[in-house]
């Protein structure tokens, strides 16, 4: 196995560890949401079957992407003729916003939302729900980051930098934890933290279409798509789906076949229905 693969396993393995630690010695959001359980065994299944479709198609897209990419002298960075440590910098600040723009077009557009809600279906929040993707969604991300590697002609160190440290900020982000205020709202000036992700993971759905941050909390300022706080108090908000409570969508095979549901199979409850019209009209004002 390549050495960037391993180093960044390692990192991965360390922060779950850390992250579930933290969480379990420190919950900050309590209750039925937040059971682990049936949630940890579908979220880590799905990690699963992501790694697995990766691995036999795409897995090294992007690092195949820079390599022949910066062999032909491809991409803005290179037509700059920067020090090779600023064209690293860059390179790794142009794909966070890159991914930042797949991230809202996955709440924008139709096609992408049925793939991507998978990953908002879960109705707790924790250091598992970062790894709560539908494969195909892995594949089509993987394929549209290799191709900004190419535009941005990103050499493969930068690769292996940002989507190391994409995986460790989804950790921390996805954490059932909480920083105090004055350390929150300092991080918050430059990186993505717990407390402004959760507002992303709300059952609301002007809530869930805000901070699509990934690392950097720039971009939702710059783009417009902040939000400071919750309606309501985010130990107690709504996590999750309100048309998508059922049993069936929190269960790997349910998980997998969602993107292919238009609906419940059973008759939503009113909070469902509102929560349904609340999404669609989301999607038309946007």
């Amino acid at each position: 196995m390549d050495q960037t693969v391993l180093f960044r396993l390692a990192v991965f393995a360390v922060l779950l560890l850390i992250m579930a630690g933290w969480e379990f010695l420190l919950p900050y959001r309590t209750g039925a949401g937040q059971s682990r359980g049936r949630r940890w065994l579908t979220n880590f299944s799905l990690m699963i079957c992501g790694a697995a479709l990766s691995r036999f198609t795409i897995g090294a897209a992007m690092i195949i992407a820079a390599s022949y990419a910066q062999g032909r002298g491809w991409g803005l960075l290179p037509m700059l003729g920067l020090p090779a440590p600023v064209a690293v910098v860059l390179a790794v600040i142009g794909l966070d916003c890159a991914v930042y723009w797949q991230h809202r077009f996955t709440h924008m557009f139709d096609v992408l939302w049925r793939f991507h809600r998978v990953h908002h279906v879960d109705p707790g929040f924790d250091v598992s729900t970062a790894v709560r993707f539908h494969p195909l969604e892995i594949a089509v991300s993987a394929a549209y980051k290799a191709a900004f590697v190419v535009v941005l002609g990103a050499d493969a160190w930068a690769v292996v930098i940002y989507e190391t440290l994409l995986s460790s900020f989804a950790l921390f982000n996805h954490g059932n934890v909480h920083l105090p205020r004055l350390i929150d709202q300092t991080l918050r000036g430059l990186f993505v933290t717990p407390d402004m992700h959760r507002i992303h993971h709300s059952a609301v759905m002007v809530e869930t279409n805000s901070n699509y941050g990934n690392i950097l909390s720039l971009w939702d300022r710059i783009f417009a798509s902040y939000t400071d706080k919750s309606r309501e108090n985010d130990r107690e908000m709504t996590i999750g789906l309100n048309e998508f409570r059922d049993r069936e969508s929190q269960s790997l095979v349910g998980s997998l076949w969602l993107p292919f549901r238009s609906k419940p199979r059973h008759p939503a409850s009113p909070a469902a229905t509102a929560g349904d019209i609340g999404d669609k009209q989301q999607r038309k004002d946007r």
